[in-house]
């Protein structure tokens, strides 16, 4: 219900005050795990990733954050739960695994900080999308977040993951990686001047 709420109220905000935008959102399963992997530009951006979504979306966030009184909370109700800083702990991945094969929707930015989409990803993503077969949709959020300045998202077509799920060799996850994120890369440079 809380989730409701949260996502109605920051609909409404994002469309007066960022003239916000989501396309693509059809190539979101209906059903079933799915990791959506995102460029990550501005601490908005897990909102930005979810909100025009009728499936709930989930996140890891900085242990630190749960600290914060009443945002702790307060993000811990919405769905987000903790990773340490310095790497993603086991209680973390299993977490995010656990939620998958029960068929939700978890955000990832797969670069692991804010930049402009074209650092290097890290494992984890792929490695989460493979452990619970999930569905990877890449994303790439355009724009600046700046009073009445127009921001937007795009929700790519899911990635191919079969040759990946049946692949048993030592580099899957570091192709896997890099085909996410050039998906995400290809995407960003094609939206940006539109």
């Amino acid at each position: 219900m809380l989730y409701k709420v949260c996502r109605g109220l920051l609909r409404f905000l994002y469309a007066i005050f960022f003239r916000f935008e989501a396309h693509g959102i059809e190539n979101i399963p209906a059903t079933g795990p799915v990791v959506l992997a995102s460029n990550h530009i501005s601490v908005f951006d897990p909102p930005t990733v979810g909100i025009k979504l009728d499936r709930k979306v989930q996140f890891m966030a900085k242990a630190e954050l749960f600290k914060i009184p009443l945002f702790g909370p307060l993000i811990r109700n919405v769905g987000a739960f903790p990773v340490k800083r310095g790497g993603v702990s086991k209680d973390a991945i299993r977490s995010a695994i656990s939620l998958l094969e029960a068929g939700g929707i978890m955000g990832i930015f797969p670069e692991g900080t804010r930049g402009a989409g074209d650092g290097m990803g890290k494992k984890g993503a792929a490695m989460i999308a493979l452990r619970s077969k999930s569905t990877v949709v890449p994303c790439a959020i355009i724009g600046q977040y700046g009073l009445f300045r127009k921001m937007r998202i795009y929700y790519g077509k899911p990635i191919d993951m079969t040759a990946f799920i049946q692949d048993s060799s030592s580099d899957v996850l570091e192709r896997l990686t890099d085909a996410i994120m050039n998906e995400i890369r290809t995407m960003v440079h094609q939206r940006k001047g539109k």
